[in-house]
């Protein structure tokens, strides 16, 4: 093989990886990972990783890739912990984590339009989820999570349009620790200084979005 042989075919490996990977993360969201224990995604996260609300499953496209390499590292390591998730995360490669976090995260997201929140500011929910309670130690979710919860970076996920039970299951757990992945420690004293009944329906209020759904 001559050296230009070999620059060519190098070349055209290096242009042929992005779709290559991205079509791994799609095999392994719709079909599964190497491993039998690294089960399809799509089986509770539905067949456009929309989530199923029904069920509680959250939405899993649009999210940041590196939000979602976090949490499957996190459910290896024990610091967030789910029956079905801990399992499947520990048998996926690293490779296969990379891959399927990119998958999702190329998906169309939901952009959030939130006008209508800023017109009820004075009703005690939408209050803390837009100013907090300082006087509990309470920020706004939206402080954090952006305007309308649609999300920061990837160290604030979107809280809009993801099902109410989630949520309400992520604050619990944050408060009796089996969720405790957050390395300023900030969710668990915002989750233990809210009620149960603030819980429900911060949660409820973050299910119900204006939105609309962007194009990647």
């Amino acid at each position: 093989m001559t050296p230009l042989s070999r620059v060519v075919i190098g070349s055209l490996l290096i242009l042929a990886w992005p779709g290559a990977h991205a079509a791994d993360g799609q095999k392994i969201f719709t079909q599964g990972g190497a491993n039998p224990a690294a089960l399809a995604c799509l089986g509770c996260h539905g067949p456009d990783a929309k989530g199923i609300a029904a069920a509680g499953f959250p939405r899993l496209a649009g999210l940041p890739a590196a939000y979602l390499s976090k949490q499957l590292h996190d459910w290896r390591s024990g610091s967030r912990k789910q029956a079905v998730m801990e399992p499947l995360a520990k048998a996926l490669s690293e490779e296969e984590i990379t891959a399927v976090s990119s998958y999702l995260a190329s998906l169309p997201a939901v952009e959030v339009v939130d006008g209508r929140r800023q017109q009820i500011a004075g009703d005690p929910t939408t209050r803390l989820a837009l100013y907090g309670d300082w006087n509990r130690h309470i920020p706004g979710c939206v402080q954090c999570h952006g305007p309308g919860g649609g999300g920061v970076g990837e160290h604030f996920p979107p809280l809009a349009g993801q099902p109410a039970s989630y949520l309400v299951a992520q604050l619990n757990a944050w408060r009796d620790g089996s969720r405790s992945n957050d390395p300023n420690q900030l969710m668990v004293g915002v989750a233990k200084a809210m009620t149960d009944d603030e819980i429900k329906a911060v949660a409820e209020f973050f299910a119900r979005p204006a939105s609309q759904e962007v194009k990647p």
